[in-house]
């Protein structure tokens, strides 16, 4: 056992996993110790009244029909089913949370000056124009941008650089919001700007995922970081207590600056995605950052996570004073994505969709996971059949091997349509971008599978003919060159990683 492991069950996270599983055995334990009390018959209708509630219930969600097959394998379970459905099934908010709902769906931030850029961009395409359309409709903290500048990193180790340097330069506040910290030589040159940052009266609020960091931080770390004068939280704090709200995680990445300069991607802020360290090999990561007005977004997507975690309504004007309009081409929307009822649909994923449906010439994706639903799956095969040169990275070396074996098990269907596999050779390529026809592009934290379409809170920026496409093309063509492809020919699976991969995907959707 490593060390990390060991403090990890040794810390308050142990106690609380311990005390939550207590509770789940109570509960059951509970129930049959009741149903000794009743009379047969009597046990035997409730037991069938609570399996057919469950089943009803299961089938009627409003929920993807992957999720529906998986909790209807989990309900034939006698009792047990029925009774880890009612605790983990669905998402009810409570009073307070229904109120934040209500009042964050009553904040309205689209912009007027971006109803003329819609209309320039109808009569130039109308299908991108949907595409603008729908994300705006989907995600109504979105508006659609120019007047900004755009710089992609293909390595975490670039954007870092830049990162520190800007950090340096604030004058009235940052925001960082990540799914993981670690401590170490990226963090830790962060914080020492930080500390002077806020001698010299820079607001610095920080937001991370409690669970993403319960391996990296101590479970008191915030105290440490508010100390400093940092307004530091935790997202989704864990208590020792039994709660679906778990599933749902902070794995957005966003760091603004003075509202002015904001940086999104799929790197963390520790030193494995700056290959300071080594891991799974060379960490390939990717991230953007924006300069001008599309950091509104940004700013507004940090503060709703802001709200929703901390029940403080901010000043959202206040935070836009800053921002101003620089030079640049092309147009952006800096979007949200996440779980129901919070987001009403499926942001990430129906952005991929339109990207990959509308797509002529060629659509070029990398995701550390490969865990998808009929629907996407469909649209990939679909675009591959009429054409379009369709090409999927993932990594060979997995950081967690169960869920490659669940990766590749997809592969096949896909590569019988046409579209093209590689496996990124020199290690773990966790960058979440998709590219199609030179025109389009997306950078953020939302991953091909079901945490990140479904559970997690995530983000991304959408770009349209901005300068940046040149480099993330040119990123793309450095990964298929280290990159190896994988055929039908070359492909095999053992019988026992089969086995595997065919269960694993019974319960993919809870993966």
């Amino acid at each position: 056992m490593t060390f990390r492991k060991l403090r990890l069950l040794m810390s308050k996270y142990g106690f609380s996993i311990l005390f939550m599983g207590f509770e789940l055995w109570a509960s059951f334990a509970g129930f049959f110790w009741l149903n000794k009390w009743f009379p047969h018959w009597l046990s035997v209708a409730v037991i069938g009244l609570l399996y057919v509630t469950t089943i009803l219930a299961i089938v009627n969600r409003n929920t993807p029909p992957e999720n529906k097959v998986t909790w209807l394998l989990i309900a034939v379970i006698p009792v047990f089913g029925s009774l880890l459905y009612l605790m983990f099934g669905e998402r009810r908010l409570s009073k307070k949370e229904m109120a934040q709902l209500k009042n964050m769906e009553s904040m309205k931030f689209r912009e007027d000056n971006s109803k003329q850029l819609r209309a320039e961009l109808k009569q130039e395409s109308k299908a991108v124009y949907g595409m603008v359309k729908s994300i705006l409709s989907m995600d109504h903290n979105a508006d659609l941008y120019n007047g900004t500048a755009s710089t992609f990193y293909p390595l975490g180790e670039n954007m870092y650089e830049q990162l520190l340097e800007d950090l340096k330069a604030a004058k009235k506040f940052i925001f960082i919001e990540f799914y993981i910290i670690d401590e170490g030589l990226m963090w830790n040159s962060i914080l020492e700007i930080l500390e002077q940052k806020i001698k010299e009266g820079v607001e610095v609020k920080l937001l991370y995922d409690d669970i993403g960091c319960m391996a990296t931080l101590s479970g008191n770390y915030t105290r440490r970081l508010q100390k400093m004068g940092i307004d530091a939280h935790k997202f989704n704090k864990v208590i020792p207590r039994l709660t679906v709200a778990y599933n749902n995680r902070d794995h957005r990445k966003i760091l603004v600056i003075d509202g002015q300069v904001g940086y999104t991607g799929g790197v963390n802020l520790a030193d494995e995605y700056i290959n300071h360290i080594e891991r799974f090999g060379h960490w390939k990561d990717s991230a953007v950052r924006l300069d001008g007005r599309a950091v509104k977004a940004l700013t507004r997507l940090f503060l709703m996570n802001w709200y929703i975690n901390r029940g403080e309504i901010e000043d959202f004007d206040r935070y836009h004073i800053e921002n101003k309009a620089v030079e640049g081409q092309g147009l952006y929307i800096p979007y949200g994505s996440g779980p129901k009822p919070m987001y009403k649909s499926q942001v990430g994923k129906t952005v991929y969709q339109n990207i990959i449906n509308q797509a002529t010439d060629y659509v070029y994706i990398t995701t550390p996971y490969l865990i998808i639903d009929y629907d996407l799956t469909e649209d990939i095969r679909n675009a591959a059949l009429r054409g379009v040169d369709v090409r999927i990275v993932t990594p060979h070396i997995p950081d967690k091997k169960l869920i490659q074996i669940v990766t590749r098990g997809a592969y096949l269907d896909l590569m019988d349509a046409g579209v093209k596999i590689y496996e990124y050779t020199p290690g773990f390529i966790h960058s979440k971008q998709v590219l199609a026809d030179d025109e389009v592009a997306v950078v953020g934290s939302i991953n091909f599978d079901y945490r990140s379409l479904v559970h997690h809170y995530e983000n991304a920026v959408w770009m349209y003919q901005t300068p940046a496409l040149k480099d993330i093309r040119a990123d793309f063509e450095h990964i298929f060159e280290v990159s190896q492809e994988i055929t039908e020919d070359t492909f095999r699976f053992t019988w026992h990683q089969s086995l595997i991969k065919e269960i694993m995907q019974l319960f993919a959707p809870m993966l």
